[in-house]
């Protein structure tokens, strides 16, 4: 019996680490390709969903030391540095957002970021999904967080999405006021990072 427990808590480790080494890798790819994308197109939503990737990989790392049994220290440490990432990451697209709008800045079309960010809505979600289920399994809240990060990475994405696809139709606005759902979402989880 005691084997059979062992073999599943290992199985479900396993899978855990496969989920969170996905994210990052998918995330280190998208951080180039939204790069190109942004600076072709002069996209704030883009540039801030580039940003947003930079830190999820940060939150992938914490969670793969976590996984791998390292003490809670150099956790609290990690997610003090995710909290204030995504504080830094806030305020510049809140700057950002405010000139782009202010001064009417029209971003380009980016077909390679409407491609990109509808692909990482549907794999973000997926990975949340998987995230959620072992997390549970592993009773991790560790791991069940970083899914419900994921999650709303996709939903960033989709946000993002959305901006672009109607900046394609003249919609000039509705790129910084993507960047606005990122400020929305760095605020918000900076908060959940940094101890209160």
């Amino acid at each position: 019996m005691t084997t059979t427990r062992e073999t599943s808590y290992a199985s479900l480790l396993r899978r855990g680490f496969v989920l969170e080494y996905t994210t990052l890798v998918w995330n280190v790819i998208g951080i180039v390709v939204l790069a190109v994308a942004a600076v072709s197109a002069r996209s704030v939503a883009l540039v801030g969903f580039g940003l947003d990737s930079l830190i999820e990989i940060g939150a992938s790392t914490v969670v793969i030391w976590e996984l791998s049994g390292t003490g809670e220290d150099r956790q609290r440490k990690a997610m003090r540095l995710i909290g204030w990432a995504f504080a830094a990451l806030a305020l510049y697209l809140l700057v950002q957002s405010t000139w782009a709008l202010a001064v009417g800045f029209h971003a380009h079309h980016s077909p390679a970021g409407i491609a990109w960010t509808a692909v990482t809505a549907a794999v973000m979600f997926a990975l949340a999904a998987g995230k959620s289920r072992t997390g549970a399994a592993l009773d991790n809240p560790v791991l069940k967080t970083e899914g419900r990060v994921t999650f709303i990475d996709g939903l960033l994405a989709a946000a993002v999405l959305l901006g672009l696809v109607l900046n394609v139709w003249g919609l000039w606005w509705a790129d910084p006021l993507a960047g606005y759902v990122i400020v929305y979402y760095g605020i918000k989880e900076a908060r959940a990072a940094l101890p209160h």
